[in-house]
C-alpha cells in the first residue's frame, strides 16, 4: 500500500494519465472518496490518456457510461445501488477488452473482480489530496511500483 500527495487537479490527472499507460485489457480500478474528493476528475484523467475525446462525467443517473479510446473505457457510478443486490451485467464490462472505473465500488463488492487496483481518494484541502493504492493481485503490484518510479 503507497500514498501519494497531489497539489493541483493537473497533478492528480497526470497521475490516472499515468496509471492509464500502464493498466491492460480486461483492468478494473475502482475509486472510493468522498463527495467531491475527485474520483470523476481522475476518471477524466484515464480517459484523456486513453484518446477518449467525449467528454466524460459522472453517470450518475445511468449508472454506467462507455467511452472508446485506444481501449474502451467504461465508467461505473454505483452510488445508487447502495442496498441493491442487484447485477446489471458488471461482468460483461470487465472482460470486453476494456478498462472499468468503478466510482463507489463498495456499493457493488460481491460483483468486483478479486484481482484488481483499489484507489482511495481523500480530500486535504482546496485542490490537494491524498491517494492510497491498495493493489489486489501480482499484476496490479507490478503496476504500483511503476507507478511510485
Amino acid at each position: 500500500m503507497e500514498t501519494i500527495e497531489l497539489k493541483t487537479e493537473l497533478e492528480t490527472k497526470q497521475l490516472a494519465g499515468k496509471l492509464a499507460l500502464l493498466l491492460h485489457p480486461n483492468d478494473v480500478v475502482t475509486l472510493t472518496g468522498d463527495l467531491g474528493a475527485g474520483k470523476t476528475t481522475f476518471t477524466k484523467g484515464i480517459g484523456e490518456a486513453l484518446g477518449v475525446k467525449r467528454t466524460i462525467n459522472s453517470p450518475t443517473f445511468t449508472i454506467v457510461k462507455s467511452y472508446q479510446g485506444l481501449l474502451p473505457l467504461h465508467h461505473i457510478d454505483a452510488y445508487r445501488l447502495e442496498n441493491s443486490e442487484e447485477d446489471i451485467g458488471f461482468d460483461e464490462y470487465f472482460h470486453d477488452g476494456g478498462i472499468t472505473v468503478v466510482e463507489w465500488p463498495q456499493f457493488i463488492e460481491p460483483f468486483l473482480p478479486e484481482e484488481r487496483l483499489d484507489l482511495v481518494i481523500e480530500k486535504l484541502s482546496g485542490e490537494e489530496r491524498l491517494v492510497t493504492l491498495k493493489p489486489k493481485g501480482p499484476s496490479f503490484e507490478k503496476v504500483c511500483e511503476e507507478l511510485m518510479k
